[in-house]
């Protein structure tokens, strides 16, 4: 099972979330480096979303992003997800 991680997005400008945007790539890429990260990036009203193999690293990441923690993010939901494509 892996666990989708959905960003709501707060109503921040793209300026904001450029000057939030270096540490949240930060931890992005430490995910990215233990596996962990399937696929991420944003939707086009500035939300966002990521694919992590498991729930443990899903709610770490959201727990560290500097975007929730930073308000680019008003919140985050994590949704169990059974990818039938394997």
């Amino acid at each position: 099972m892996k666990a989708v991680v959905i960003g709501k997005p707060s109503g921040a400008t793209m300026e904001m979330i450029m000057g939030v945007y270096p540490r949240h790539k930060a931890l992005v890429d430490k995910f990215v480096a233990l596996g962990e990260v399937i696929g991420i990036g944003p939707f086009s009203d500035l939300g966002n979303m990521a694919i992590f193999r498991t729930r443990e690293a899903a709610e770490a990441f959201a727990k560290e992003d500097p975007f929730k923690l930073e308000g680019i993010v008003k919140s985050y939901t994590i949704r169990d997800w059974n990818d039938t494509m394997l």
